[in-house]
């Protein structure tokens, strides 16, 4: 028995829209060069559109922004499902652990009372705390030396 828990489906279709939407304005320049780097500016509009639904304020935005310089996109995007991560594994546990999650579901499933989940409320300490996690994540491979084996041609 497993269990799926999908939590932004549309994800890869919003980074799709997100960008021809955005990117408007910049889409001749970005037309002719495949390397189109945010500055600060970009970055604080695309993240601050990624937490409109989570009520994050811009000045929000900008605090974990400037934060966290010099990160890809991704990684605030990260800080977000990193927070989803963690309320999934809580209700995980609340409902016995994994061993017991088949058992608990079909047994709910059979008394019509399926579990719901509800998502995260994001606050700006859980994104921070989130991104200090992811960085020192990234430190941690970036010491490796298995890092270093995978990445060394990367420079070239």
């Amino acid at each position: 028995m497993s269990c799926l828990m999908i939590n932004d489906i549309d994800a890869g279709l919003g980074r799709f829209g997100l960008l021809s939407i955005f990117a408007k304005s910049k889409l001749e320049k970005w037309q002719e060069t495949s390397n189109w780097q945010p500055d600060r500016e970009d970055i604080i509009n695309i993240v601050n559109h990624m937490y409109v639904k989570d009520e994050i304020s811009r000045e929000e935005v900008i605090r974990v922004v400037d934060t966290f310089p010099n990160q890809a996109l991704d990684f605030y995007g990260a800080l977000r499902s990193k927070t989803y991560d963690q309320a999934i594994l809580k209700w995980v546990n609340d409902m016995g652990g994994f061993e017991k999650l088949g058992e608990k579901l079909l047994d709910k499933r059979k008394k019509g009372k399926l579990p719901t989940f509800s998502p995260p409320k994001q606050t700006v300490k859980a994104l921070l705390e989130s991104g200090h996690s992811l960085v020192k994540e990234q430190q941690l491979i970036n010491s490796s030396r298995l890092s270093k084996e995978y990445m060394k041609n990367i420079d070239d």
